[in-house]
């Protein structure tokens, strides 16, 4: 028998209206029917994007939210029936370690008051001597110093905020400890020394870990089983080297083909699933199938209609989708884009055009830029007047040219205009005279009486 065990969970979140009487218009179904096992010893990964309901479904297995349907199972157990006192004991056996490691510690309280609180609750210790001591132990084992007993949580980093949270968790000696988002709030390098920590911990201790998260790298590092939700609902569970080798579910291979590969030869090669649409609203999920209205191999005859449930397709591995193996063989064909031609679908996705469509004016291209169109046809549609505004890089070139010569030809006739009268000899400055009247045309008896009268004034 496993050690936990939900089966068919629901929790569903009143939506209220009103001024004075509040009325439920409806409901944000944030856990939708969620079954799984978590065995002794072992790490259970949690992924999905945001808003899926993984923290939620987390928060429901300690009864932190109220379920609305279904059962939680812990060691022959069901947590939803107990009332309040019951519960109280059996909180002892289920902690968590919260995403936010600043938020979830009291500014107010030492680290001996934070970690000794949940002790004195469950009455873990004779007197405070001896809770002392073996706080002082769990600090040793999560990396921290005794002495830290007397300071306060802003007086710590990131990560030692969160080996303070897995120690509150460790003092009360725990079955299960459910992690959520254990590392997305700390640094990259601080990450690896968390994870690393709660693998030494199961190890030494026998725990097991509910591990809710983010990161695909972080959740395949330190899981056995690894279950994928989307928008309320379990789509795939399977062992983690079997799921990211061979995903089954159209959602888990989107996933999957979103995690960055570091060779680019890879990266290059492999193909990319691109979901079209945005995410439904939990408060209106779509009929049928969760992931009918984004999945690019919906069958709308019936995925729309019928909601598939988790079947065993052997080795541990459960997939919710009608047509898994249709898909997994290649005889499916696809009913929306996966590639570069999803993203044309989306708005503003201006799409690269080739060296010669490069040529023609983009003010002649069609509206639609996802289509690209033909180059020469559209040349024979371009004005001769917008073809002149339109220099090729040769015509440039020779204009250029043409404007090189041109400015070195005024240069060298501005040039002995700007030479003294008395550096040159009559003849040269004669000469340059007859040249300048023939270039302006206006060699005649004007010009030559002005000459004489500037000899004889001279």
């Amino acid at each position: 028998m496993s050690l936990l065990e939900l089966d068919g969970v629901k929790v569903h979140f009143p939506i209220k209206k009103g001024i004075f009487v509040d009325r439920t218009v409806g409901h944000v179904y944030a856990v939708d029917g969620v079954s799984l096992k978590v065995e002794a010893g072992e790490t259970y990964g949690l992924v999905g994007e945001s808003g899926c309901g993984k923290t939620t479904l987390g928060r429901s297995v300690l009864r932190l939210v109220d379920i609305t349907e279904g059962s939680v199972v812990l060691d022959g157990t069901d947590l939803a029936k107990l009332p309040g006192e019951e519960m109280r004991r059996f909180r002892r056996r289920l902690q968590m370690v919260f995403q936010d490691p600043l938020g979830s510690l009291n500014p107010r309280q030492n680290i001996e008051s934070i970690l000794s609180e949940g002790m004195v609750a469950h009455g873990i210790g004779k007197d405070q001597e001896e809770r002392r001591e073996k706080i002082k132990s769990i600090l040793d084992k999560v990396g921290l110093p005794s002495n830290a007993l007397s300071r306060y949580p802003h007086e710590f980093s990131g990560g030692q905020r969160q080996r303070i949270g897995i120690a509150r968790a460790l003092v009360l000696e725990p079955d299960v400890i459910i992690c959520d988002e254990p590392v997305s709030a700390l640094d990259v390098s601080v990450q690896a020394q968390v994870i690393n920590l709660l693998d030494e911990l199961q190890e030494e201790l026998g725990l097991t870990y509910v591990v809710i998260a983010h990161d695909l790298a972080v959740v395949r590092h330190i899981s056995d089983t690894i279950g994928v939700m989307y928008l309320g609902s379990l789509v795939e569970e399977a062992p983690s080297d079997a799921l990211y080798a061979e995903p089954k579910h159209p959602y888990t291979k989107a996933l999957m083909s979103a995690v960055p590969v570091p060779d680019p030869e890879v990266e290059d090669r492999r193909e990319r699933i691109l979901l079209t649409g945005d995410l439904p609203s939990p408060a209106n999920p779509p009929s049928g199938c969760r992931f009918h209205t984004r999945c690019p191999w919906a069958q709308a005859e019936r995925c729309s209609t019928e909601r598939p449930e988790l079947r065993d397709l052997g080795g541990g591995h459960r997939v919710a989708c009608h047509f898994a193996e249709e898909i997994e063989s290649g005889k499916l064909a696809l009913t929306r884009p996966t590639g570069i031609e999803a993203v044309k679908e989306s708005e503003g996705v201006v799409v690269e055009r080739t060296e010669e469509e490069a040529e023609v004016p983009a003010a002649l291209l069609p509206a639609d830029s996802t289509t690209k169109p033909d180059a020469a046809a559209v040349k024979e549609k371009v004005p001769s007047a917008v073809k002149e505004k339109v220099p090729s890089a040769t015509e440039e070139k020779a204009s250029s040219a043409v404007k090189e010569k041109a400015s070195s030809a005024s240069e060298e006739k501005a040039s002995p205009a700007a030479e003294a009268p008395g550096d040159r000899t009559a003849d040269a400055v004669a000469k340059d005279g007859d040249a300048l009247a023939k270039d302006s045309g206006a060699a005649g008896p004007d010009a030559s009486g002005k000459e004489k009268k500037q000899d004889k004034t001279g």
